[in-house]
């Protein structure tokens, strides 16, 4: 099965034009032609989870029903099933969707050339990023098991690199407590300093420093090198 307008395998479509006028009471008749490259629309799949993912941020779980999802997609019911039979097959999706945005920006976080500490706390702040969103989707259905064990997946996955590079456990819980500061602070009304600004950069710049002094105290030497600061 395959979207409209793709070839098999999600290959964009190609699409002849008459690119000669020919002989007027033969239209197209000139033999010349130009190839034009149609892009596949979004995956149904994506468009679902998209939808799913819109309705929980805006609306909450109770409002993200297969019916809803699917009119928000704009797929018929029966589309939707297709790729998830049901709605905790939906929520699964959602939440493989979660675990592998969390890869790639856990991928980022320990090869920035500012280092771990600096890129988890720049990020520590709703942008409004495709993982963002995945997210805090995913904090709506906290009811759920599975979505409760994901998050802390995501946590535990996050914690581990920042202890890995300031090997330190205590100074890499005050990191993640400073990230969650962050991010409250980001989505407060009346913020301390908002995200993106100057300040809220030289607010950041100053913790990383802090924590640079803190890992080099504990560690009792007098420039040890925690890995948060990238040089």
């Amino acid at each position: 099965m395959h979207a409209r307008g793709s070839c098999p395998g999600g290959h964009p479509a190609v699409r002849l034009t008459d690119s000669s006028p020919g002989r007027p009471d033969r239209p197209g008749s000139g033999g010349r032609y130009t190839v034009v490259t149609v892009p596949p629309p979004p995956a149904a799949r994506d468009r679902v989870l998209d939808a799913f993912e819109r309705l929980l941020v805006d609306r909450g779980e109770r409002a993200a029903t297969l019916d809803a999802v699917a009119r928000e997609a704009g797929v018929s019911k029966g589309g939707l099933i297709y790729h998830f039979p049901s709605r905790e097959a939906m929520v699964e999706g959602l939440l493989d969707r979660m675990r592998a945005r969390a890869a790639q920006d856990d991928a980022l976080m320990r090869a920035a050339a500012e280092g771990v500490v600096a890129y988890f706390l720049r990020t520590s702040q709703f942008a409004d990023t495709p993982f963002d969103r995945t997210l805090v989707a995913a904090t709506r259905l906290r009811s759920h098991a599975s979505a409760r064990e994901a998050l802390a997946a995501v946590q535990r996955q996050w914690y581990d690199a920042v202890l890995t590079a300031v090997g330190d456990r205590t100074v890499a819980q005050m990191v993640m407590l400073m990230g969650d500061g962050l991010y409250y602070n980001a989505s407060a009304p009346d913020a301390l300093a908002s995200t993106g600004t100057p300040q809220y950069q030289a607010n950041v710049d100053e913790m990383v420093s802090l924590v640079s002094e803190l890992v080099r105290l504990r560690s009792g030497g007098p420039g040890s090198d925690s890995g948060s600061g990238g040089g």
